[in-house]
């Protein structure tokens, strides 16, 4: 359940938690102006929490789950990711998977606040993707590193405006996962239970990183 390179993993860790899409949201069409403010206000926010190292680091972490809570539809993006294996996971299955998946998208990023730290964000160009979607670019900056580029669609659904899917190097993030959490099933004869068994792992390796790192 690792993402193929280390560069790659690092900008996943910043932006998996906003690149998905939820299957059964009904996108009611894209305005750029719209979108564009709210790519701009969803980074900040990020980027406040991120950067606040005079907060705890729970405080930091509950503004993370905030902006997140509020920028993602949640349930949605678990389904989707889980894909067909959705229908063949039990009522329990399915409520644990959510409740895992939520955790890992927070503490996802939570982990790796101390390898952000300092990162800006500033917007690119936005453009209309169709006439569902708009694409935001944003330029990612962290010190001594090199910039990055990440594309933001944005859909309304529900009647507000929602990040569907994030584009790194040409690479869908939500298709990327959704195709590490198959393989994970696949490997194991379908079993849904052994891609929780991984995330329960996932998420204690990540609560370890962030208790060593608060020692």
């Amino acid at each position: 359940m690792t993402c193929p390179s280390r560069r790659m993993a690092l900008r996943a860790a910043l932006v998996l938690p906003l690149a998905v899409l939820a299957d059964r949201a009904v996108a009611q069409g894209g305005d750029i102006a719209r979108a564009s403010a709210f790519i701009q206000q969803t980074g900040q926010d990020l980027v406040a929490a991120i950067n606040d190292t005079r907060a705890p680091l729970a405080e930091r972490r509950e503004r993370v789950a905030a902006v997140l809570r509020r920028a993602v539809d949640i349930q949605g993006v678990g389904r989707f990711i889980l894909g067909r294996w959705w229908r063949q996971a039990t009522p329990a299955e399915q409520a644990e998977y959510l409740r895992l998946f939520e955790e890992t998208l927070i503490r996802n990023l939570s982990s790796r606040f101390g390898e952000y730290q300092g990162v800006r964000f500033s917007l690119g160009r936005t453009q209309q993707r169709t006439e569902d979607d708009v694409l935001v670019n944003t330029i990612i900056e962290r010190p001594s590193s090199a910039p990055f580029w990440m594309d933001w669609r944005v859909a309304e659904v529900g009647g507000q405006p929602r990040v569907v899917d994030v584009i790194a190097e040409g690479t869908s993030l939500r298709l990327t996962q959704r195709s590490e959490y198959s393989s994970v099933i696949q490997r194991n004869n379908g079993q849904v239970s052994a891609l929780l068994a991984a995330m329960r792992q996932q998420i204690q390796q990540m609560a370890a990183r962030e208790a060593s790192g608060a020692r």
